[in-house]
């Protein structure tokens, strides 16, 4: 039933998931309360009363499993990343076992010049779990890299749901409208943080604005 539910999501990102995907899937399932999340330094929230309407954080440098893909739509491109990265955490790696999740799984994503569209490469990102940054385990798929990313500023918005390039493109503009105008952060690169599978609906996600170095 388990396979099924994440078939069906797969074939709305107009992808086949493969049968061997079904253990990574109930490893996933069993291990899903012990998430370790990315560690963070918070700087400031902007809004009003509970409601942030953003954040600023700083980000660690640490090391992080990365795979690029580029299929012509972005939900294709982030889950076969993802199918990739869920085998490597699960048991494709050197220590052979699971490795433990972490939170958020990110979606590094740049715009073509105009603003209007995503290029098609998509790098995912999957941070290496604290007990095993210094000595991360070796992948067995060779377009997965192990890779040390550097610290990151970042100013941060919450959004709900799927995500597609529709609504990407849809959060970046509002979050532009927000901000007004400014020269703190990257106008071409930005970041999707996931916090939850892509099986749940609803999942919490966060648009990244890069912080100028």
């Amino acid at each position: 039933r388990l396979f099924a539910h994440w078939e069906a999501v797969a074939s709305t990102h107009r992808v086949s998931l493969p049968r061997d995907m079904a253990g990574p899937i109930a490893q996933m399932a069993r291990h899903r309360q012990a998430r370790e999340p990315v560690p963070y330094v918070s700087l400031s929230q902007h809004g009003k009363c509970e409601e942030a309407a953003y954040r600023e954080r700083r980000y660690p440098a640490g090391k992080w499993a990365c795979v690029t893909m580029g299929e012509p739509m972005y939900e294709q491109s982030i889950s076969m990343s993802f199918m990739k990265l869920m085998r490597y955490i699960c048991k494709e790696n050197s220590v052979g076992c699971h490795l433990g999740m972490t939170v958020p799984v990110l979606n590094e994503i740049h715009l073509t010049k105009e603003g209007t569209e995503l290029e098609c490469e998509v790098l995912t990102a999957y941070y290496i779990p604290g007990e095993f940054q210094q000595n991360p385990p070796a992948p067995m798929d060779p377009e997965i890299h192990i890779t040390e990313r550097a610290p990151l500023r970042v100013i941060t918005r919450v959004f709900y749901g799927m995500t597609t390039e529709e609504t990407i493109l849809r959060e970046i503009n509002l979050f532009w409208e927000l901000l007004g105008s400014t020269d703190m952060v990257l106008r071409e690169t930005y970041i999707v943080a996931s916090y939850e599978n892509p099986s749940i609906p609803q999942r919490r996600n966060e648009i990244w604005f890069i912080c100028q170095a």
